[in-house]
């Protein structure tokens, strides 16, 4: 199993996307493991985006990144970071495919509604940013069977 961060957005927040865009991780079968609506600190934003740091779009994104609530989640599953980032689609709204979530909801180039770790190094990094030890819950779903074929005694 593999656990990943995704971020929804201010705009995905003020435009009240939030249930819609939970609904189709839950709807692929993924798990909510951890969630986390609050207001990201310029140092917190900072540290998330050191990487573009000297970027010409560096300052609006964390100017963005800080200026309304986002939804912090983890969220678990086998192939969990591969499987989130086509669910979100291109970086872009404007040319993000129809079915997924920047294809259906977004059609800026600057607000892309949603942020997902793209490997298992950034996500560990960046879920250690945003959870606490112990904020990310270990627990069983009663219908894990029906998401995974188990039969060969781990989850496919």
């Amino acid at each position: 199993m593999e656990t990943t961060l995704i971020i929804l957005k201010p705009d995905a927040v003020q435009r009240g996307l939030i249930g819609r865009i939970i609904a189709r991780f839950e709807d692929k079968g993924l798990q909510i493991v951890g969630a986390r609506l609050m207001r990201i600190s310029p140092e917190l934003a900072a540290q998330h985006y050191r990487d573009h740091l000297g970027k010409a779009f560096y300052e609006g994104l964390v100017r963005f990144m800080t200026s309304s609530p986002v939804l912090v989640l983890a969220v678990r599953g086998v192939g969990a970071i591969a499987i989130s980032r086509k669910l979100m689609g291109a970086t872009f709204g404007s040319k993000a495919e129809p079915g997924t979530i920047r294809g259906d909801f977004g059609v800026s180039n600057s607000f892309n509604l949603i942020h997902g770790s793209d490997s298992p190094e950034s996500a560990e990094r960046e879920l250690a940013l945003f959870f606490g030890s112990g904020e990310v819950l270990e627990w069983k779903r009663s219908h894990e069977g029906w998401v995974y074929d188990l039969s060969g005694g781990k989850p496919e």
